[in-house]
């Protein structure tokens, strides 16, 4: 498969909304994207004083609408209940849910970014939320909330704009992603080069993953084997499932470059250090570790 196509294209969602961004988007790499499009989703209503947002942060494979991944919290008098708040989610740039990202067309070529797609972090999808915030003409956000790649984006908004949340609550995630994470990034990039970034490539490179995301004992629990066989073992079942699973959903390239993304978080980067960035965070926050 040519390293210039993306293997899925856009999958738009139901009950979205999409904002297009028809100026240049300087990126923090010092590349620039000539137009952005980015997808997203509100529940509930802004009430009269603005005071009642959510905004909510999704992972590195979830979309704008978190009923799909996290409707036991969201919704009628659920925690984040939708008759008191507004909620806000908007799918992350360089995601295959909507916003621009490798599947997109570049406006230059006329095909798809693909591989071509320039390099983004952190920070570039927090510059996008806030386009976002400022179409929607949000000027306090109650709270934010996100786990892992989306707790990076809530801690570096946090810091970049220090009095524009009440709350956050940042779940499984880092101020710096560590080293370790970043080995485990590239060792997935490295099966989808390797693969030339067809399905089986990223179909490893979530095995590899979920390595990272399951502890050994959940593995021991749920997946020993307790007869006598020699080979199909449920563990073998689960990771080729998971690998499976996500590629019927999702574009390698959107996962080599989130990945990427994921990797260059840094609150501390060109801002003396970590902790002194964390300090200058006003919110109230509760974090939450797995």
């Amino acid at each position: 498969m040519p390293l210039t196509q993306s293997k899925h294209p856009i999958q738009p969602l139901s009950d979205t909304s999409l904002f297009n961004y028809d100026q240049q988007f300087g990126l923090e790499c010092g590349d620039t994207l000539h137009k952005l499009e980015i997808v997203y989703t509100t529940h509930g209503k802004l009430n009269a004083s603005g005071d009642n947002v959510i905004w909510v942060f999704h992972g590195l494979t979830a979309n704008a609408n978190p009923l799909d991944w996290w409707g036991e919290l969201i919704g009628p008098q659920k925690w984040l209940d939708t008759e008191q708040y507004y909620v806000v989610c908007a799918n992350i740039l360089g995601s295959c849910y909507g916003t621009t990202g490798p599947a997109s067309i570049n406006p230059i070529t006329g095909k798809a970014y693909g591989i071509n797609f320039p390099h983004i972090t952190i920070r570039d999808m927090v510059k996008a939320h806030q386009l976002v915030q400022q179409h929607l003409g949000i000027e306090k956000i109650h709270l934010g909330i996100g786990g892992s790649l989306g707790g990076q984006q809530l801690l570096e908004w946090a810091v970049t704009d220090t009095h524009r949340f009440e709350y956050i609550c940042p779940i499984a995630t880092n101020a710096r992603h560590s080293a370790w994470g970043i080995a485990f990034n590239e060792t997935q990039r490295m099966a989808l080069e390797a693969s030339n970034f067809n399905g089986q490539g990223l179909e490893v490179a979530r095995a590899v993953a979920m390595l990272s995301y399951r502890h050994q004992n959940t593995y021991r629990k749920t997946q020993t084997d307790f007869d006598d066989k020699i080979d199909d073992f449920k563990a073998s079942s689960y990771q080729r499932y998971q690998g499976q699973k996500l590629n019927k959903r999702f574009d390698p390239f959107a996962y080599y470059y989130l990945s990427k993304a994921m990797d260059s978080h840094n609150i501390g980067r060109n801002r003396k250090s970590v902790r002194h960035a964390l300090r200058s965070i006003k919110a109230e926050a509760l974090c939450i570790g797995l």
